[in-house]
């Protein structure tokens, strides 16, 4: 089956690029672009994508907003966003994984690592490598205090939960984690998967963000 993809960029050129890469494929369809915010959450209302690619910074409604709208419309759930920065390390793409994007990809991916990207994210799982999620979360968890409602926050989850939260926050797969805590990757990914819907995260990444907002982790601590 296709994954349809939309495209979101300011620059007309970059939109045009992206879309030359993803029609040599076969399995992955661009159904619209858009070239600021406003226009990607239209376009994404009317397509119902599976994938949008989304640049950060767009004059007017940028990619953050967007990305924040696309993520609060419950009509919308199937949708995943990836965020297109020039920088690796951007203070915007953690705003943006907390408002529910999927990950973030540097402009000057490779096409073949692009097209790969845009398949996982359509098969439901997270862009970012855990461990690099948290390396981006790091960088700009340690300029802000956790959260004052942090446990309140936290309440519905179970000691184990928790505990399997924070070890997503440091990095590790569902295998490590069961490894840690002796239990079986697919127990691992249960908890991972109830933590989730307790806290309203749409993905691994997101949940990451949580636990250092909350302060059930801290910056420096693995």
């Amino acid at each position: 089956m296709s994954v349809r993809v939309v495209l979101v960029d300011d620059q007309a050129v970059v939109r045009a690029g992206f879309r030359a890469l993803l029609d040599l494929t076969d399995d992955l369809v661009v159904v619209a672009e858009a070239a600021d915010g406003l226009g990607a959450v239209e376009a994404v209302r009317t397509t119902r994508p599976d994938v949008v690619l989304m640049d950060i910074r767009m004059p007017g409604v940028g990619g953050i907003e967007a990305t924040r709208r696309i993520a609060a419309d419950r009509t919308l759930d199937a949708v995943r966003v990836i965020m297109l920065t020039t920088y690796q390390v951007d203070s915007y793409v953690f705003e943006a994984l907390r408002h529910g994007a999927a990950g973030f990809l540097l402009k000057d991916i490779e096409p073949d690592d692009l097209r790969a990207a845009i398949r996982t994210v359509a098969g439901g799982q997270s862009l970012l490598a855990p461990a690099v999620t948290r390396s981006v979360v790091e960088e700009f968890a340690r300029l802000k205090a956790p959260e004052a409602a942090g446990a309140e926050l936290l309440a519905p989850l179970t000691v184990r939960e928790r505990e399997v939260m924070a070890l997503v926050a440091a990095g590790l797969t569902n295998g490590e984690i069961g490894k840690e805590l002796i239990m079986s990757p697919l127990t691992a990914k249960t908890h991972v998967s109830r933590a989730m819907t307790k806290l309203g995260a749409r993905d691994r990444a997101q949940l990451v963000v949580i636990a250092y907002e909350t302060g059930l982790v801290r910056a420096g601590e693995h």
